[in-house]
C-alpha cells in the first residue's frame, strides 16, 4: 500500500540546534528510495507503507546511536485505494484552485 506521511523527528534534551538529527534522517529516507520533501517542521515522505516505517524507525534507532536518548516523533500518514496520488499532485491541486 503506498503512503504519504508527515514525519517530524523530535529528538529530546540534545540542546536547541536539531540540524545534525534531521540530516541524518534525510539521508536515511534517501538511501530507502523514499520521496521526501523537507520542509520547515518536517518532511513529508512518499512511498511503500513498510518502506516509509521502517525507514522512521530506522531514523530513531541511528539517532540513538547518535547519543539521543530521547525522541518523541509526530507521524501523519495518508492513504488512498480509489487512486494514485503523489505529493506533486495533491500540492498542484492546491495551486489550481489558487491561480483559477
Amino acid at each position: 500500500m503506498k503512503a504519504i506521511a508527515d514525519v517530524c523527528v523530535i529528538p529530546i534534551g540534545i540542546g536547541v540546534s536539531v540540524s545534525k538529527e534531521v540530516t541524518a534522517c534525510e539521508r536515511i529516507f534517501a538511501e530507502a528510495g523514499l520521496k521526501s520533501r523537507l520542509h520547515a517542521y518536517g518532511t513529508n515522505i512518499e512511498g511503500d507503507w513498510d518502506d516509509v516505517m521502517a525507514a522512521i524507525k530506522r531514523c530513531h534507532e541511528t539517532l540513538h546511536a547518535m547519543g539521543v536518548a530521547r525522541i518523541s516523533t509526530n507521524i501523519r500518514i495518508g492513504t488512498r485505494t480509489d487512486r494514485a496520488q503523489s505529493m506533486d499532485d495533491k500540492i498542484r491541486s492546491v495551486e489550481d484552485k489558487l491561480s483559477a
